[in-house]
């Protein structure tokens, strides 16, 4: 047992000393795949459906193009796609290329009410 440790203090002290690449990436890894497993294990699950965005918008979908609710249910089609667009177009004010800048002003501010569950 003393000779276990007296080994693993040796290779802690090398590897702290003379940095490899190689093992500094496999730490790194699987440090990120342990993160992501004990995230995914204490998550809530009080998460936002993608499409809920799409279902509060429906009634006000007879002012959208055509072309707009394509890319509206493009982008509630995930989580990610929902919270990228909030991001790139609602925090930041920018103009969506599709979006009518009313239609956008609607979009943003359904998706602002369920920010906290992005």
């Amino acid at each position: 047992m003393k000779n276990l440790l007296i080994l693993i203090v040796a290779t802690a002290l090398f590897l702290h000393f003379y940095p490899q690449p190689e093992v500094t990436k496999f730490y790194n890894d699987q440090k990120k795949m342990l993160l992501d497993g004990f995230s995914e294990f204490s998550d809530t699950k009080v998460r936002l459906k993608a499409d809920k965005i799409f279902v509060d918008l429906k009634a006000k979908l007879s002012q959208f193009s055509a072309e707009e609710v394509e890319y509206l249910k493009e982008v509630t089609s995930s989580r990610a796609n929902v919270k990228s667009f909030f991001e790139e177009y609602c925090k930041s004010e920018k103009r969506s290329a599709i979006f009518h800048s009313d239609n956008q002003i609607e979009v943003c501010q359904t998706i602002s009410q369920y920010e906290s569950m992005l």
